[in-house]
C-alpha cells in the first residue's frame, strides 16, 4: 500500500510541476503569436492545462482514499484487501490463484486483481468452502475457494 501512496505522490508533484511551470509558459509563448481565436497552440494548451488540472484533482482524491484505509478493519477471517486466494474453477475443474489489491496496483498478467473487479467484489467477505457465482463479461464463472491468507497473514 505504501508503494501505491508514494507512486501517487510522485504523479502529483509531476503534474503540479506541468500545471505551474510548464503550462504557462507554453500559454504565454502561444499568447505572443497573436489572435487567439485561431491560434491553435494556445487552444491545445489550455485543454492540457484543463485535462491536467482534472488528473490532479483526481489523483489526489484517490491518495485520500488510500490514507483513509484502515488496516485494522480488513478481516483476518475473511477475504479481503491484499488477500492471497487459490480457486477451483467449478466448471474448468482447475485451480487459480490471485492477489486483491487495489486498482493502481491491479495486473491480471501477474495474478493480481482489483477488489472493484468483478472477480475480485465477488470474492470479497468470503471463506473457505463458499461457492461464488460471479458475473463477468462472458457469463457466469463458478468458483469455490480453496485456500486463503489475508494481508495480516503476510505482515506476520
Amino acid at each position: 500500500m505504501e508503494e501505491v501512496k508514494k507512486k501517487l505522490q510522485e504523479e502529483i508533484a509531476a503534474l503540479e510541476y506541468e500545471l505551474r511551470n510548464e503550462l504557462p509558459k507554453e500559454i504565454l509563448k502561444a499568447r505572443a503569436h497573436g489572435d487567439l481565436s485561431e491560434n491553435a497552440e494556445y487552444h491545445a494548451a489550455k485543454e492540457r492545462q484543463a485535462f491536467v488540472d482534472a488528473k490532479l484533482a483526481q489523483t489526489k482524491a484517490r491518495l485520500r482514499q488510500l490514507s483513509m484505509v484502515d488496516m485494522s478493519k480488513i478481516p483476518r477471517d475473511r477475504v479481503g484487501l491484499g488477500s492471497r486466494v487459490v480457486l477451483l474453477d467449478i466448471q474448468r475443474d482447475t485451480k487459480l490463484s490471485y492477489k486483491l489489491v487495489t486498482s493502481e496496483e491491479a495486473d491480471v498478467e501477474k495474478g493480481m486483481i482489483s477488489t472493484v473487479s468483478p472477480i475480485g467484489r465477488g470474492l470479497l467477505g468470503k471463506q473457505v468452502g463458499d461457492e461464488i457465482r460471479i458475473p463477468i463479461p462472458g457469463g457466469v464463472r463458478e468458483v469455490e475457494i480453496l485456500e486463503f491468507t489475508t494481508i495480516h497473514d503476510s505482515a506476520e
